[in-house]
C-alpha cells in the first residue's frame, strides 16, 4: 500500500477547478489545451492522483496510448483501490493489445466493486 496522503483544504479545492476546468476545454475540443492544464496542475501537484486520472483518460481519448498509460499507472499508483482509475487501466490495456493485463485491471475494478456495495 501507499504512504501517500491526498492533498487537503485548498489544494483540493484547486486541484478540483483545475481537473473541471481541463475537462471543460476537453469538450469543447481543446484537447491540446486540456493536457497542457493538467500537466502544469501536475508540476504543482505531483500526488493528486484524480489529475493524474483526468490526463490518463484524455490522452487515452487523443488515442496517446502509451502516455495515457504513465498518466494511469501514476494514478493507480497513488490510490490503487480507485475503481474508475482500475477502468480506465483496463480500457487502455484494451487498446495497447495486451488481453490479460486489461483482464487483471478489469477484475481489479470488479471486486472493487463489489467490496464497495458489501460495505454499503
Amino acid at each position: 500500500m501507499n504512504n501517500q496522503h491526498p492533498p487537503s483544504g485548498d489544494a483540493e479545492v484547486a486541484i478540483q477547478d483545475g481537473i473541471s476546468e481541463a475537462t471543460f476545454n476537453f469538450t469543447i475540443g481543446d484537447s491540446a489545451g486540456a493536457i497542457a492544464q493538467l500537466r502544469t496542475l501536475l508540476e504543482t501537484y505531483p500526488d493528486a492522483a484524480a489529475a493524474w486520472h483526468a490526463l490518463a483518460e484524455i490522452l487515452l481519448a487523443e488515442k496517446a496510448f502509451s502516455e495515457s498509460l504513465e498518466a494511469g499507472e501514476k494514478a493507480h499508483s497513488l490510490l490503487p483501490d480507485d475503481i474508475h482509475i482500475n477502468v480506465s487501466l483496463s480500457r487502455i490495456w484494451v487498446e495497447l493489445g495486451d488481453k490479460e493485463r486489461a483482464e487483471h485491471f478489469g477484475a481489479q475494478a470488479r471486486m472493487l466493486g463489489w467490496k464497495q456495495q458489501l460495505s454499503e
